[in-house]
């Protein structure tokens, strides 16, 4: 299966190549950076993760929680082990977001039981990518890592309240939207310290969207995330997606990822006078009219305060 990523990453080759409108990029350049790309699809795929300032304990979380059968006992022991983490697991838990009830909790614990693992994933994912931020080996992409997890949290948060109007698991939903550019965020840490014409111009940055979400798939892979979160990443950019079945997690990311670039843009915003829609058959699958779009984002833009709180950003 893992195979599988760098042949879906070539179908995007030709296109993700092409340098953007405003950039010029010599061949010489291009040329390494697909060069670049192409050995971190093949590691990826070949089972290899390598993310340098990750923290360890979120692997062993991640691990733990794939278990069926994982006491809560063994979280909360391997949440212990990071006083920073379980900080701010308690911190999630006693947000509004988590707690609309108002009822502080000091124990871990019971913090994690009324979390459940989906939010406790995600509010470790929160954790981890923070500690890349703030890592000083990667000072240089600071900047477009806050970027990315300002568009992350808006696509987790599009992608709950959306799955509320399927049978997909809204927690499971969020989770997915978090992590949905897991794959740039890999190339981007991968790529720090490179050359910074060649690695972090615009040129680059374009390549990067047409290679992301199969390596974002693999990396979910290699970590032992369901097939349905994995399969949702590597199609997030399928427009044309269709079939008799019900709406799925894939149809929730890809309306998700496109609602999330309405809301960046400064107000009014209007997803019918944009065409945004168009093209897309994951909105009709949702059966998602135009007005049905602007409740979501309103809706969306009404809890990303409270968002950004609980997760720490």
């Amino acid at each position: 299966m893992l195979m599988a990523n760098v042949a879906s990453i070539s179908t995007v080759k030709r296109t993700a190549a092409a340098p953007a409108k405003n950039a010029v990029a010599s061949e010489q350049d291009r040329s390494s950076a697909l060069a670049f790309l192409g050995s971190l699809a093949a590691e990826v795929s070949k089972g290899t993760v390598n993310l340098p300032s990750f923290p360890d304990v979120v692997m062993r979380i991640r691990k733990a929680l794939a278990e069926p059968n994982v006491r809560l006992t063994e979280i909360v022991k391997i949440v212990g082990t990071e006083p920073r983490l379980a900080a701010r697991l308690l911190q999630v838990a006693n947000s509004a977001a988590f707690n609309p009830a108002g009822k502080h909790l000091i124990d871990l614990r019971t913090a994690i039981t009324r979390l459940g693992h989906r939010p406790v994933q995600s509010a470790v994912m929160a954790f981890a990518v923070k500690q890349l931020r703030l890592a000083p080996a990667l000072r240089s992409i600071s900047k477009p890592l806050n970027v990315l997890w300002e568009q992350s949290i808006s696509v987790a948060a599009i992608s709950q309240v959306v799955a509320r109007r399927t049978k997909v698991c809204p927690e499971e939903a969020f989770l997915t939207g978090l992590l949905h550019g897991i794959g740039r965020l890999y190339i981007m840490v991968r790529s720090a310290g490179k050359s910074e014409l060649q690695f972090q111009g615009p040129a680059f940055l374009d390549m990067i969207a047409g290679w992301h979400p199969a390596i974002g798939k693999a990396v979910l892979e290699n970590w032992g995330f369901d097939e349905a979160m994995c399969g949702a990443l590597g199609d997030q950019g399928d427009y044309q997606r269709c079939g008799r079945s019900e709406p799925d997690l894939t149809d929730v990311l890809v309306v998700s990822v496109v609602l999330a670039r309405v809301l960046r843009r400064p107000g009014p915003r209007s997803v019918q006078m944009d065409g945004i829609m168009d093209g897309i058959n994951s909105f009709s699958r949702l059966h998602m009219s135009f007005q049905d779009c602007a409740q979501v984002l309103k809706h969306t833009e009404h809890q990303l305060g409270s968002l950004h709180a609980a997760l720490g950003c």
